[in-house]
């Protein structure tokens, strides 16, 4: 087995998935995920997708994320909205609660540490 690993939407199934419906708060969001490396001790890389709408998000666990299309606006309670498009990249950290709310669909690489 190679130490190297392309991500690579086209080699994993995805994932379908959507937010609890008690988080939603508008439109009627879907995912997509490709989780394309999972390792022991809680760590996940892949593709992630999400169709318009917004939802409650909070986090536990650490994210690193990297927009790779779309356009979203993430709020956190008591703090700034920011909206993120193709190109930006971004920390999540446990603790995080606020809003996530897809514009365009969106499309980011994410890799989440529990």
């Amino acid at each position: 087995m190679s130490a190297f690993l392309a991500v690579n939407t086209e080699a994993v199934e995805p994932e379908a998935g959507a937010p609890a419906p008690d988080r939603v708060i508008s439109g009627d969001p879907k995912f997509r995920t490709w989780n394309v490396e999972e390792r022991d001790g809680g760590l996940y890389a892949g593709i992630w997708e999400a169709t318009p709408g917004k939802w409650r998000i909070v986090y536990d666990e650490w994210e690193f994320c990297h927009i790779l299309s779309g356009v979203s606006v993430i709020a956190e309670d008591g703090g700034e909205a920011r909206t993120v498009r193709a190109g930006d990249s971004f920390v999540l950290r446990p603790g995080f609660k606020g809003t996530w709310e897809v514009v365009e669909t969106t499309r980011k690489e994410y890799v989440i540490r529990l």
